[in-house]
């Protein structure tokens, strides 16, 4: 399927989706990076005058604030921008401190990850819109997400993409070349990326996905965070009998 089939068929399936939920339009986090790009473009296409775009700052680069802007500038996606640092640091004054360093970094990550979430479905809330998440396929496959923060969502209309191919959407979509090429991170810390913490590269994550191509000891990597995460992608378990 050629992008523009394909952002064709996504731009339906998100106008359908928000419909059939008895819905008006879409809210959706825009963090400057190449997926919630994307995907920002696509829900303007299939709501022009009922998409809002989140810009929610948590002690975030101003790189990203910027690409962020860019992108709802050159798309007329209307935005409010919540800056979160006050609730960041009013949650980390009551909450127990951890001394472990590695912890307690991405114990405060996800907080931001979670502390985004809320804010998303209280717009949702407010404007009876839908929540859309930017997490794609090879994200989610290995549980590169937060559960219960980018991972909290209405829909995921990019979760069927590889890497690979929501660049190639974004090249279609007219996404600014700075934002594609520049190294995917969550921003979670300075110099975090995306691959140097998950130890592989999406280029070798998408091969396997798509081909099932890879080393053993890739593979054996990719199967175990897949078979780790997998509770991510489970709602929450019952007990398999009756009281």
């Amino acid at each position: 399927m050629n992008p523009g089939e394909l952002a064709d068929k996504l731009v339906l399936w998100i106008r359908g989706k928000v419909i059939s939920a008895g819905l008006r339009g879409v809210v959706v986090g825009m963090s400057g990076g190449v997926d919630s790009s994307v995907l920002a473009a696509l829900c303007k296409r299939a709501f022009p005058k009922d998409v809002l775009g989140l810009i929610m700052p948590c002690y975030s680069f101003e790189q990203d604030l910027k690409h962020a802007e860019a992108v709802a500038t050159g798309f007329s996606i209307p935005t409010k921008t919540v800056v979160l640092d006050g609730v960041f640091d009013a949650l980390l004054k009551v909450l127990p401190d951890n001394k472990k360093l590695a912890t307690s970094r991405l114990a405060q990550a996800n907080l931001k990850a979670r502390l985004r979430m809320l804010t998303l479905y209280y717009f949702a809330n407010k404007l009876n819109y839908i929540v859309a998440g930017s997490g794609n396929k090879s994200e989610y496959t290995l549980g590169y997400f937060t559960k219960y923060g980018d991972g909290g969502t209405d829909i995921l209309p990019l979760g069927n993409l590889l890497k690979g191919q929501v660049k190639e959407l974004a090249y279609f979509l007219g996404i600014p070349q700075e934002i594609i090429d520049k190294p995917p991170s969550a921003g979670l810390w300075p110099g975090q990326t995306d691959e140097g913490e998950l130890g592989l590269s999406y280029e070798e994550l998408d091969r396997y996905l798509a081909y099932g191509e890879a080393g053993d000891e890739l593979k054996g990597k990719i199967e175990s965070m897949m078979a780790a995460s997998a509770h991510k992608r489970q709602p929450p378990e019952i007990p398999d009998f009756q009281a």
